[in-house]
């Protein structure tokens, strides 16, 4: 292989990890996408007593705030959510029905190595999913070689939104 051909390869290698960190979509742009460009306005759930005391066991440190911010209607819930996955947050739009989680989308990727955690044929593993009764996914997910921890991070997200959406009003029944 000549030098010409191995600063190629290089360059290209170089580029496909600069482009695997970015803002995906924006959270604005989510929200329209979830609830037909009309989302309605925030609403705020209050970490404090046993939402905080589970928030933190199904984190495995403490939220990083004393309110989640969260939208809602016709017993949906959109959540948008951070984790870190090795060393930066990850940025997840989550949401939740009656019938458990119903999409799962990376909004913003800021490390250099797991970004495949983005694509549908990660994401799509989650439909549908719920809790259990210690509060774990009722169905195993999947991992990515090379993304252990930003699997990790998706899979906490995942059960904190789950979680989250029992404590709101969304998860009751609608009055016949």
């Amino acid at each position: 292989m000549n030098v010409r051909n191995l600063c190629f390869l290089l360059l290209m290698l170089l580029a496909s990890h600069a482009l695997a960190r970015g803002v995906y979509q924006t959270p604005e742009a989510f929200l329209d996408e979830v609830f037909d460009a009309t989302p309605p306005a925030p609403q705020v759930l209050w970490l404090k007593g046993d939402i905080k005391v589970t928030a933190e066991e199904i984190l495995g440190h403490r939220y990083p705030g004393l309110r989640i911010r969260y939208w809602g209607g016709d017993q949906r819930t959109a959540w948008i959510l951070e984790e870190i996955g090795k060393e930066k947050p990850i940025t997840v739009g989550l949401v939740v029905n009656p019938q458990g989680m119903e999409l799962v989308r990376v909004l913003e990727f800021r490390e250099s190595r797991g970004w495949e955690i983005r694509y549908p044929f990660f994401t799509a593993q989650f439909q549908g999913l719920g809790l259990t009764s210690t509060r774990e996914l009722d169905q195993p997910i999947d991992g990515i070689s090379g993304a252990t921890l930003s699997v990790r991070a998706l899979k906490k997200l995942a059960r904190l939104a789950l979680y989250l959406h029992q404590q709101t009003e969304f998860s009751r029944d609608p009055a016949p």
